[in-house]
């Protein structure tokens, strides 16, 4: 059976591509057997949707799938965008792509010409790149110079990803890559900061552990537990252990920065308030086209 997930002609972030993703008939379906991803004239790809788009194309191709993306603008659409941030240097092969494969990497012609941007970047757990945070937060302080707290903002985001990317190494327990990218829109005057990975999902590995580690928060909702893994810094392996995403939460409220978390069939949208990510300021949507693993997004507004 053939699903086509159709992307409109406009800017597509997190949300727009969710949406697509939710009109289709579900990429992962059992019946499913082909999917095409549909880019009209028009139709430009922002970050933190390329990294999802990403992550799924190499899921559908790992588990055999015949997958198409078709760009009807070519190179000079957001087909061209997706080359400069390297999308294609980390594409499966098995993937078409129509017209057809750019001839060159962008990325790897113009890597670092681009002080608003870190092109996406493979995260392998058997080829660890430890110098990842600090290209990442360096971005940050090219692009915000003018900012008085730029040092603060780019110490923030450095810890942001360090701990993402750790939790990636800690957890994911899949064989195909994550992926990390930043961007800042000047435009919009806000920076996007995404992380994605194919594995097994936060809640998929905390739950067991509620009953011995937790045992109070056991029956919460996948959404007010999710809120709590950032307010409280819960952990499969204990208090002790779960830090990493509470000290993201922290730094990114302190820039009043909107979270959005993807996880295998839900999506939670956390806002701040009152200097926290509260359940009643989550937006939860349920049911979900499955999408494996754990893709985070964090979006900060850049006003001085």
């Amino acid at each position: 059976m053939l699903c086509t997930v159709s992307f409109p002609a406009n800017w597509i972030n997190a949300s727009r591509f969710e949406a697509a993703l939710r009109d289709s008939c579900g990429p992962h379906n059992n019946n499913t057997t082909e999917v095409v991803f549909a880019f009209p004239v028009g139709c430009k790809i922002m970050v933190d949707g390329a990294i999802r788009l990403l992550s799924l194309a190499n899921q559908l191709a790992y588990t055999t799938r015949r997958v198409r993306l078709n760009f009807e603008e070519g190179e000079s659409g957001t087909m061209g965008y997706l080359n400069r941030m390297g999308f294609f240097d980390h594409l499966s092969t098995d993937v078409e792509v129509l017209p057809s494969r750019p001839f060159y990497s962008g990325a790897r012609l113009h890597r670092g010409g681009n002080s608003m941007l870190v092109e996406i970047a493979r995260i392998n757990k058997d080829e660890r790149d430890e110098e990842l945070p600090t290209r990442l937060s360096d971005a940050i302080s090219y692009a915000c110079s003018s900012r008085l707290d730029v040092e603060e903002l780019k110490g923030a985001t450095w810890t942001i990803f360090a701990e993402l990317i750790d939790n990636i190494f800690s957890h994911s327990a899949t064989q195909l890559d994550g992926y990390a990218a930043l961007q800042v829109y000047s435009g919009g005057n806000r920076l996007s900061v995404a992380v994605s990975d194919s594995g097994l999902g936060i809640m998929q590995t905390l739950r067991p552990s509620l009953r011995t580690e937790f045992p109070k928060l056991a029956q919460l909702s996948d959404t007010d537990l999710l809120v709590e893994v950032f307010r409280q810094g819960l952990s499969r392996h204990g208090a002790d252990r779960g830090c990493g995403l509470k000290g993201c939460a922290a730094k990114a409220i302190k820039f009043d920065a909107s979270l959005d978390v993807r996880l295998p069939n839900q999506r939670v949208l956390l806002k701040p308030a009152r200097g926290a990510y509260e359940p009643n300021r989550a937006y939860c949507y349920e049911g979900l086209p499955l999408l494996w693993g754990t893709h985070i997004a964090f979006a900060f507004g850049l006003g001085a």
